[in-house]
């Protein structure tokens, strides 16, 4: 699994956590998780029923512009294609803290600016989302946590069987360790995405804006490495 597998499973329990806390309990990675707020909403036992409508639209929006810029990249490789990605989420992050800045203090779940900072945080995840999916990758999903949860319930059952292959089993050992990777940091993320939205507010969101940045620029460089390589004439024998 790679680091940045790990760094992007904190991300999204970071972001998840701290668009819960801010707005109202709204989900912007895990978004399907707003159909049951939703409902609550409807019977009266919570509110922002109209920013988590929204915040469909907005996670379409994301995964719609990350399928774009995967296209126009991908003539120059996975690696272009994955900066572009690292980037476009990291400018909708910094939207989403900018525009929460400015939307504050946090009391209308229905006032227009505070819908727009939630749009703009599920449209940062919505791309997130889409880039497991556009970019081929050797990990676990990043972004929901209850796929891997179970995948590494059935593994540790699969590991204690007797019926189990050896070679079967190193394989099955491989992916959950990979599993409980992305648990663990999708977790650690999560508290720290609490933790800093307590004493910062919206401005905790410049560390996974800083992070993706990061990212961003490690893909692109390795892209032009690996372009380079391929571009130099073979050896002589």
């Amino acid at each position: 699994m790679k680091p940045e597998d790990n760094l992007l499973a904190a991300i999204a329990g970071y972001v998840d956590t701290l668009s819960f806390v801010a707005l109202f309990g709204l989900f912007t990675a895990h978004v399907t998780g707003n159909f049951v707020l939703i409902g609550a909403d409807v019977a009266g036992f919570g509110q922002g029923v109209f920013m988590k409508l929204m915040a469909f639209p907005a996670f379409i929006a994301g995964v719609g512009l990350s399928s774009a810029l995967v296209k126009v990249a991908r003539p120059h490789g996975a690696n272009c294609s994955a900066a572009l990605l690292y980037a476009a989420q990291a400018l909708l992050l910094l939207a989403f803290c900018l525009s929460g800045v400015g939307a504050e203090p946090v009391i209308s779940a229905g006032s227009l600016p505070v819908v727009a900072c939630g749009m703009l945080g599920a449209a940062a995840m919505g791309v997130q989302n889409a880039h497991g999916r556009l970019i081929v990758r050797g990990g676990v999903p990043n972004t929901v946590m209850t796929g891997n949860v179970t995948q590494a319930v059935l593994d540790a059952i699969e590991l204690v069987s007797s019926e189990i292959a050896a070679d079967a089993k190193t394989a099955v050992r491989t992916r959950f360790g990979k599993t409980l990777q992305a648990v663990a940091c999708f977790g650690v993320g999560a508290i720290a995405g609490a933790l800093a939205y307590r004493h910062v507010s919206f401005w905790a969101l410049l560390l996974p804006f800083a992070l993706l940045v990061w990212l961003a620029l490690a893909a692109r460089r390795h892209g032009a490495d690996t372009a380079d390589r391929e571009a130099l004439p073979d050896s002589p024998r």
